[in-house]
């Protein structure tokens, strides 16, 4: 297959729906949708229009009834499960919106163990909790931090690995406005500084105005005016 070294990520004629019969709902119509290397892109649309459908399918979370996924050009979505995980493992980071660090462990033995899982090493853990600005709480659980300090955390879990694509679901949708500004920020910080290609979903305007190039979501297809 010609590779592209315009697109790092692409979804090409995107088909879901969930059901059958007279309750089937289809979620996403033939969406298509292109992601540059390197940008940060926003993915705007209203609460139940499919936004998470459509990350959970190009993040290889879900399977999609009709249409490809592809990244780095390679179409990766008719590939097996194992196969696909490795992939979800090595090539995309996640953040969450109530980011999911598990309570039990430090802030570091979080992005310890996201390394772990994926074979890797803890070296350059440290370096990053402090270009994160968390390094001198990194051995305290989540419970005894704040959610500046959580979504921080959340941020350099997402990206320890040097993920291709960093996907974002609704980051700012648990934020008071004062966190909600400082993440975006350092997203934006992330994708300059790093070259991060991040794609993000959000139905607020104030966190879209972060993003390089806003694509709007209806009716189960992607337009990239509103």
């Amino acid at each position: 297959m010609t590779r592209s070294n315009d697109y790092i990520l692409e979804a090409r004629g995107l088909h879901k729906s969930f059901g059958s019969g007279p309750a089937r709902v289809h979620v996403l119509r033939g969406l298509d949708l292109h992601v540059h290397r390197g940008e940060f892109l926003a993915i705007m649309g209203p609460s139940g229009c499919g936004k998470s459908t459509l990350l959970h399918v190009m993040g290889l979370m879900a399977r999609t009834d009709e249409g490809s996924v592809c990244i780095d050009g390679a179409d990766v979505s008719q590939l097996g499960e194992s196969h696909q995980a490795e992939i979800r493992r090595r090539q995309i980071g996640f953040i969450f919106q109530r980011f999911n660090l598990i309570s039990v462990l430090s802030g570091y033995d979080n992005v310890k163990l996201s390394l772990a899982i994926r074979g890797l090493g803890s070296e350059g853990v440290q370096e990053l909790l402090q270009s994160m600005d968390v390094a001198g709480v990194a051995f305290r659980k989540p419970g005894q931090l704040s959610i500046g300090q959580q979504q921080r955390l959340a941020v350099a879990r997402g990206i320890a690995h040097n993920p291709a694509i960093l996907l974002a679901d609704e980051p700012t949708g648990s934020l008071d406005s004062a966190n909600a500004t400082e993440l975006l920020g350092l997203l934006s910080r992330t994708n300059q500084e790093r070259g991060q290609t991040i794609v993000m979903i959000t139905h607020s305007d104030e966190a879209a105005r972060a993003a390089s190039r806003v694509v709007h979501m209806r009716d189960g297809r992607i337009f990239e005016h509103a």
